[in-house]
């Protein structure tokens, strides 16, 4: 069996919790080995499990959510006028 980027992302949930079979495990394992692609594909996936699983909360500055709402707006009114 040949993978290719589409089915290592298909499995890469799968794939990071060890739920994948032996065979499919080696096929992610030796496509990771020469895309780059993917591998970034991996890290930034676990970056977000990490992520998710920390029970910390972070205190927004002051204001932040205003101009992060400002901010998207003007850029929904850019693409819309595009």
């Amino acid at each position: 069996m040949r993978i290719d980027c589409k089915h290592v992302w298909e499995h890469i949930s799968a794939y990071i919790d060890g739920e994948v079979d032996a065979e499919l495990r080696a096929e992610i394992d030796k496509h990771l080995e020469t895309c780059e692609i993917c591998c970034a594909v991996l890290d930034s996936t676990r970056n977000v499990v990490v992520l998710l699983a920390d029970n910390r909360v972070f205190e927004l500055p002051a204001g932040f959510s205003a101009r992060l709402h400002e901010r998207l707006d003007e850029e929904l009114a850019l693409r819309e006028g595009s």
